[in-house]
């Protein structure tokens, strides 16, 4: 079977907004490549404002329906952000299979945690954490600022035997994260049918099944009980951390710590007013690009 490689230069928000359309309609979702450009003075490369987003689709019967949703999809993006045309290539079987290990190869984030993709060996030195990870159709594989920024902050806040609410979870990494980090339970949110899906699939794959639980919904759905959870992490986008930002900060218990992430930096002032009118102090922060992460704690 042969299959087309789609891929798109865009920053920042327009990123996301083309990561969000490649995970709905690509095989395998979407893949994030930084670019590098030459710096001559230190003889090294330097990441750039701009990401390379790809897709790959199967050369088969639904073909022509999937690309034009796909090419639907990028002419209303690009009405509303500067996304250029894309690049497409056509790619034999055993290429698309490099080409999509290739882009999902082993990735070191912090100082302690590893993902390694489902196809690999790795045996992890002491202290490591190790993060299995098929990155099927969620978004949430390591490879994006917000949720390596998410990471390293887990690693830096979650205490053994925390209660921890991961709130838009994506492909789950985060809350497999903070099980392997020393959590004692963990409730991982989506309200997207697919992403919970893949979070269940991945969590059974890290055999983190006893302490994480996968439920399609938000936290108005579920109800959540007032000062039950030692953590909450958020990485979703600046307007719903805000829309949310009231009834989650009563969930934390009292020194509880929020950690939210996918912020651009230019919405960074608007958010952390909101935590802080919610009743969050603000104790971290971590950029990455234009993308900014705040860690708040209550009381």
């Amino acid at each position: 079977m042969k299959w087309l490689e789609i891929s798109v230069q865009a920053d920042g928000e327009a990123a996301e907004a083309v990561c969000e359309l490649f995970n709905r309609y690509g095989q395998g979702g979407a893949v994030i490549e930084e670019m590098l450009a030459p710096d001559d003075e230190a003889s090294t490369y330097l990441p750039q404002p701009l990401v390379q987003v790809k897709t790959f689709l199967p050369l088969k019967d639904d073909f022509e329906t999937q690309r034009q949703r796909l090419e639907e999809g990028l002419w209303h993006l690009g009405q509303l952000y500067p996304i250029p045309p894309p690049q497409v290539r056509e790619l034999a079987d055993e290429d698309w299979a490099e080409a999509w290990r290739r882009c999902h190869g082993l990735q070191r984030v912090g100082e302690r945690t590893v993902i390694v993709p489902t196809w690999q060996e790795y045996s992890p030195r002491e202290g490591e954490i190790v993060l299995r990870l098929d990155p099927g159709m969620a978004f949430g594989t390591g490879s994006h600022p917000t949720t390596r920024m998410c990471l390293v902050a887990l690693e830096r806040v979650v205490a053994s035997g925390a209660r921890v609410l991961d709130v838009g979870t994506g492909s789950g990494i985060l809350a497999i994260a903070a099980a392997k980090l020393g959590a004692s339970e963990v409730l991982a949110l989506d309200i997207d049918p697919v992403a919970v899906r893949v979070a269940q699939e991945n969590v059974h794959l890290n055999e983190v099944g006893s302490i994480v639980t996968v439920r399609q919904g938000s936290p108005e759905t579920w109800n959540l009980k007032p000062k039950a959870w030692d953590l909450i992490v958020i990485n979703i986008l600046a307007q719903a951390i805000m829309d949310l930002a009231e009834s989650l900060a009563p969930c934390l218990a009292p020194h509880g710590t929020l950690v939210a992430s996918g912020i651009l930096d230019l919405h960074e002032a608007a958010v952390a007013a909101r935590l802080e009118a919610v009743g969050l102090r603000l104790i971290d922060r971590l950029q990455e690009k234009d993308w900014v992460t705040l860690v708040g704690m209550r009381g």
